[in-house]
């Protein structure tokens, strides 16, 4: 079946299709007013090695960095996730999800810490929230193996939490698949249609072949010349 054939069978089965592509539509509204704009906001913060460690580079942290703190940095973001904490950040005010990790493709100890939410001033307060709490653990860790003030790892803000931006992807990936499912089975309705109204009769129910009505209508061969022959021995004395 050729494109020419499809829109052959789409314009003259229209009442099948036109009513799916309405139900298409009244879909792809509901997804759009059912799955709301997601925005988010990021902090990028760094580790630093504590006042102690920097004394050899005049008190400047950025000059002094260690292996140990990319470590610390992620066993600080794998307990940002786990649930004691989001039960904490929760009891703060913390709305909608949020995630700690290494930042990508990061030559340091560098981490991102993000809040995804439907309400941007709540997900911008979050995601304050949740950078002061990142801080306060890391203190929290040190201050449990009874580390000295001096020689605690600190903790810099690089980027401070940013403007809520709009998160449109998983919102438009819906959407591409409500209209794609809704138009396929539309079509599919439309050549169902179109199938069953080119369908042959159901077994049982004979049609005669027109040679056969030919046949039935002129007689057996030779019949006319017996019909004939017996009205021309009748009319004999």
């Amino acid at each position: 079946m050729d494109l020419a054939e499809i829109w052959r069978v789409m314009r003259r089965r229209w009442y099948v299709l036109l009513p799916g592509l309405l139900l298409t539509a009244a879909l792809i509204a509901g997804v759009y007013l059912l799955v709301p704009v997601e925005y988010r906001s990021q902090s990028t913060v760094t580790l630093l090695n504590s006042k102690k460690a920097t004394v050899a580079f005049d008190g400047n942290p950025f000059l002094s960095t260690q292996a140990s703190l990319t470590g610390m940095a992620d066993g600080l973001a794998r307990n940002l996730n786990s649930d004691d904490s989001r039960a904490d950040l929760k009891a703060q005010g913390v709305t909608g999800e949020y995630e700690a990790k290494i930042a990508d493709n990061a030559q340091g100890p560098f981490m991102w810490l993000s809040v995804t939410g439907t309400e941007p001033a709540a997900v911008l307060q979050s995601d304050q929230v949740f950078t002061a709490y990142a801080e306060k653990r890391l203190q929290e860790f040190q201050s449990q193996q009874s580390v000295t003030p001096e020689a605690m790892i600190r903790m810099a803000t690089i980027v401070p939490p940013q403007k809520p931006e709009a998160q449109t992807k998983t919102r438009l990936q819906y959407l591409i698949m409500a209209g794609a499912l809704g138009f396929v089975l539309s079509l599919v309705a439309t050549f169902f249609v179109e199938a069953r109204r080119r369908r042959p009769d159901k077994p049982g129910r004979h049609r005669p072949a027109p040679a056969e009505n030919a046949e039935s209508e002129a007689g057996e061969p030779g019949a006319s010349d017996s019909r004939t022959a017996r009205a021309s021995a009748g009319a004999s004395p």
